[in-house]
């Protein structure tokens, strides 16, 4: 599937210079001449990737990168700025943009930097994914038990992942403990943080003992 790309620029040639290398390289591009039709073309449709000009006309790149990160804030934004206006462009990177690159432009500095936002977002959105497919896998709502002892469980787990408490799960091999654990961990207030789990049983005994 071709990526969506959209050139924002209003020197009608530049424009038409990165149209054809970005074009070449398979990617589908849009275009807009001015700031405030980008605003629009984003309202209507969402995008791979932004390059959009600093210092235009009407509507300037970071009025602009302002008004499109409220509309849609993932969207990955490279700045295009002459080297007299750098810092504008590192302005525009704290506000949020993904890099700028500076006119005149290099060919393969500017695949490089729209590879590496396509390559960011993929790797967001799939991470994104993987934290939702996570979360429905060890959502309490979803486990399964019959036995008053199961349901006691589950009553405890509800009980136990939003606290800050220190828990000992114990049971023999098989029956599910680091279920339980990572359930507990997706249920809690740490869930966007690392769970780091720890073979206690790999550590040297001499590792643990007491000076």
């Amino acid at each position: 599937m071709k990526l969506n790309i959209l050139i924002v620029d209003d020197d009608d040639a530049h424009r038409e210079m990165i149209k054809a290398v970005l074009t070449e390289d398979g990617y589908y591009i849009h275009e807009a001449n001015d700031g405030a039709k980008a605003i629009e073309l984003v309202e209507k449709q969402y995008y791979s990737l932004i390059l959009m000009d600093i210092k235009m006309k009407n509507v300037g790149g970071i009025e602009a990168f302002s008004r499109i990160k409220d509309i849609s804030p993932s969207i990955p934004v490279i700045m295009i700025t002459a080297y007299a206006s750098v810092d504008t462009a590192v302005k525009a990177l704290k506000l949020g943009a993904f890099d700028y690159i500076t006119k005149p432009i290099d060919i393969d500095e500017l695949k490089l930097a729209v590879e590496k936002a396509i390559n960011f977002r993929q790797l967001e959105q799939e991470n994104i994914y993987l934290k939702e497919r996570i979360g429905d896998k060890f959502d309490l709502s979803g486990m399964v038990g019959k036995s008053k002892a199961m349901r006691k469980m589950f009553e405890t787990l509800e009980l136990i992942s939003p606290s800050d408490a220190n828990v000992l799960i114990t049971g023999e091999s098989g029956t599910g403990k680091e279920l339980i654990a990572n359930a507990i961990h997706q249920n809690s207030n740490r869930k966007d943080n690392a769970f780091i789990k720890v073979n206690c049983a790999a550590i040297p005994e001499n590792l643990l003992e007491s000076e």
